[in-house]
């Protein structure tokens, strides 16, 4: 060779004008590696990493022909071919055998598939379609901009990241080498080093062939940490041709109703419903770039899936042929290999280490700091960890030794900081009080018990809506302990826990009857008010005529809506907020296959709907003239017209109720990626599309109903005789159909409705839940007690969950109703609990 690469590299990096720093933080590859490819301590490169750096330093191809030329001449064909790119993007990078690409993976669920192969390597793949590089640019960055405020809100780099360390799996939940390197027969796997710590993460997956890794480690030992470290790095150095990677809470998986594909492509939907358009090939974005291969799944929480489901689960992911990133604790994805007689197929395994002593000495005392006045200021706090440390370090008692195996896990660590660093005149060394804290186990509960106190001691800002303020909110910490134990409490089910924290299912925690009993009275609180303020505006009725008449017909009608949940499982849980927006642009569009599906649902729901509705008027009705005539309800001509009233009135309404519900499916279009979707955004926008369904259906369901009754009348009259619709008539029903049907509709089928009824009123009012609870959950998140994934919600972490469903069900069990009535607004008031 003329010339060596070290040499070469060093020649194109100075006359890029960058250090090996700057190089390493454009290319993603560490100042270590530059360096030991600068002075010749790699001879076996590979050509990812050439690549990458290659990129970084923006080199003509004239220059990537060099660098291609002076590799080795076992890899030099396709070093060439990713070094000397041109300014095309970087094709996909080679594993470190030199071997072509596999083919695309396979998701399990998607069409014609058997088990494939996964892609060698990690992040390799060939240039996004043009039809797709919108849509990957859009959630790339997205994702970017989500964990980033993740991190910032979790206070992670405050004042440092803590060291996260691991060790290779156990040999038994780790795959072979050879089929990890996804070699041939007969070829011999090369040694690969997975060592590293939080700042190589991205570094460290790039050298796994399959793509595939599983994270291990205790609970609350930073598996969370480490995958959001990772995703924000691997989108550093990811080029417009590689996989996003998405976290996905895999623990709601119910891999026994729905393949791993269809719940992948809902938690896209979910979580980014700008991915709900429509590619050019017919399916949504969420299943196209799926399908693509642009997406790389990071699966976190394993062992949060339900016990008996995890073997079930494994075997799903081993039938995927998807590179993907799975965390979960040892023990349960221990059981789970050995339940499945295999760990996760082409995949390696770190676990992750505790933290040491040197660790909380570094970390501890710099996250103290002054409070001020207070007895425990800066300094003086920082002294005391000091003095704790030190005590810790001779292990001269079991007090010692039992604070120093709480300290071993980053969750720990942030609990004790919360409690004695963070919060004025509290003193670390009361943990070494062996009477009060005689085991491991009290010493958890301990930082637990005081962790939600701790953070609602102190006062937070918030700003309003429109992004002025702040103004400071302060929130009783028993009353907030006591509504985050009742959701906390609502997630935990025996047999199915959940750990997403939905808005829209706040309601579920009401029985299936006090739901029911919910939407009735809505219903019949909405006819009743339209009939009383149209009968007021649009006829000549006396007063007590017309309160007489909506007193009737409203409950009428809500018990008609409340059989109707009862009967189509309206009720039975909290139904998915909408992911559109309705637009006149989306009628341009026309009536495709899906868009058609819609309508005939939508027409069904609301012929349902509008003939219950009708069917509640006329009974109304013939109360109204048997109170007022005293006629008998069971006469045999008040029983034939109540008849035909119910069969009129219910076609008008059915039939109106359909067309215009079916109507408003053409102008529905998918949100844009400006309306990303976290738990107030998406909670705002439904309310918006809420409001629009009613401005639209409320008037053109009165104008169906008044011009297409006289349509039905005058069909009817055929078969059942004279039938009477005069204008008048037909306008004041129209109306407080219009009025009162759309008013009914939004507020008991639609998830907006169902959260201000249950979950804004219902659920206040009988003082489970506090008057605001968006404005309390999203308090609760930048208090630190919740995490943000998407458009959900969920508790920091699982033990923390546990802890306080556990305390609220156990005040609950043992405190009388005439205690919880003593109580102000009802709420509880938790104390501490000892036990697991």
């Amino acid at each position: 060779m003329a010339e060596d690469l070290g040499t070469l590299l060093r020649e194109l990096r100075d006359r890029a004008e960058l250090t090996q720093e700057q190089l390493a933080e454009r290319s993603g590859v560490s100042v270590r590696t530059i360096g030991r490819l600068e002075s010749g301590g790699y001879t076996n490169h590979r050509t990812a990493t050439v690549s990458l750096l290659a990129d970084a330093l923006g080199l003509d191809e004239a220059q990537r022909l060099r660098l291609a030329a002076v590799l080795s001449p076992s890899r030099g064909s396709r070093a060439a071919r990713a070094a000397g790119a041109g300014h095309r993007p970087a094709p996909a990078p080679l594993p470190a055998d030199g071997r072509d690409p596999s083919p695309a993976p396979r998701v399990d669920g998607a069409e014609g598939a058997g088990r494939g192969e996964p892609s060698p390597a990690p992040l390799a793949q060939s240039a996004v379609p043009d039809a797709y590089a919108e849509a990957v640019h859009e959630l790339a960055t997205e994702v970017q901009r989500r964990w980033r405020h993740e991190e910032a809100q979790r206070r992670v780099h405050d004042p440092f990241p803590l060291p996260l360390r691991w060790k290779p799996a156990p040999a038994e939940l780790t795959d072979s080498a050879e089929n990890i390197q996804r070699l041939g027969p007969g070829e011999t796997a090369r040694v690969m080093d997975l060592g590293g710590n939080l700042r190589t993460m991205a570094e460290v997956y790039q050298r796994i062939p399959s793509g595939r890794l599983v994270v291990l480690g205790r609970a609350g030992s930073g598996k969370s940490v480490l995958t959001i470290r990772l995703v924000l790095d691997l989108l550093k150095t990811r080029a417009s041709h590689r996989r996003v990677p998405v976290i996905f809470s895999i623990g709601s998986w119910d891999c026994s109703t729905t393949a791993l594909r269809d719940w992948l492509i809902a938690r896209l939907l979910r979580d980014h419903p700008h991915l709900a358009r429509r590619s050019s090939g017919g399916a949504c974005l969420a299943a196209a770039l799926l399908d693509a291969d642009l997406v790389l799944p990071v699966l976190d929480g394993f062992d949060e899936i339900a016990e008996g489901l995890r073997r079930d689960a494994l075997d799903a992911l081993n039938a995927s042929s998807l590179p993907l990133v799975l965390t979960s604790r040892r023990e349960e994805y221990e059981q789970a290999v050995r339940d499945a007689c295999t760990p996760l197929v082409w995949a390696g395994a770190i676990e992750l280490t505790d933290l040491t002593l040197q660790d909380l000495a570094d970390y501890l005392p710099r996250a103290t700091r002054s409070h001020g006045d207070d007895a425990c200021g800066g300094a003086e706090a920082g002294s005391s960890w000091d003095a704790v440390l030190t005590q810790l370090r001779r292990r001269r008692s079991t007090a010692h030794t039992h604070l120093a195996t709480v300290l071993t896990t980053p969750l720990m660590v942030i609990l004790a900081r919360t409690l004695y660093s963070d919060t004025p005149g509290r003193n670390p060394a009361e943990l070494l009080d062996s009477a009060r804290f005689p085991s491991v186990k009290s010493l958890e509960e301990h930082l637990l018990a005081g962790f939600v106190p701790a953070v609602y001691r102190r006062r937070a800002l918030e700003r309003d809506a429109a992004g002025r303020g702040p103004r400071t909110v302060h929130t009783d910490p028993a009353r907030a302990e006591g509504w985050l134990g009742h959701f906390a409490h609502h997630l935990v089910r025996p047999g199915r826990e959940r750990q997403d924290l939905a808005w829209w299912q706040l309601g579920d925690s009401l029985s299936r009857p006090q739901r029911i009993t919910a939407f009735a009275l809505v219903t019949a609180m909405s006819v009743a008010l339209a009939d009383w303020l149209l009968g007021l505006l649009l006829t000549s009725l006396s007063v007590s005529e017309i309160l007489l008449q909506g007193g009737l017909m409203g409950p009428a009608v809500g018990l008609g809506f409340g059989a109707v949940h009862a009967m189509t499982g309206g009720a039975g849980g909290g139904l998915e907020p909408a992911r559109f927006r309705l637009t006149l642009r989306a009628a341009r569009d026309g009536l495709g296959p899906r868009p058609l599906r819609t309508f005939c649902l939508r027409f069904g729901h609301g012929l349902i709907g509008g003939a219950v509705m009708g069917v509640g008027c006329a009974y109304g009705l013939t109360l109204e003239r048997a109170l007022v005539s005293g006629t008998s309800v069971t006469d045999p001509h008040v029983v034939q017209g109540t008849l035909i009233n119910m069969v009129v009135l219910g076609l008008i309404f059915g039939s109106a109720a359909g067309v215009v519900l079916g109507l408003m499916s053409v102008l529905e279009a998918p949100v844009d990626v400006t309306a990303a979707a976290t738990p107030v955004a998406l909670l705002s926008q439904n309310r918006t599309t809420a409001w629009r369904q009613f401005i639209i259906l409320a008037p053109a369901l009165a104008l169906v109903i008044a011009l297409g009754g006289h349509l039905v009348v005058g069909a009817l009259r055929t078969v059942m005789g004279p039938l009477h619709w005069g204008l008048q008539d037909s306008l004041f029903i129209g109306a407080v159909g219009g009025l009162g049907g759309t008013a009914s509709y939004v507020l008991t089928f639609t998830a907006w409705g169902q959260w201000i009824v249950l979950a804004r009123v219902w659920l206040p009012l009988a003082g489970r839940l506090p008057r605001d609870p968006a404005a309390f959950l999203d308090d609760a998140y930048h208090r630190g007690v919740l995490r943000q994934t998407g458009a959900v919600y969920q508790f920091r972490h699982l033990r923390l969950q546990h802890h306080l469903a556990r305390t609220y069900g156990s005040r609950h069990r043992a405190s009388s109703p005439a205690a919880s009535a003593s109580r102000p607004g009802g709420s509880p008031s938790p104390g501490k609990q000892d036990g697991g």
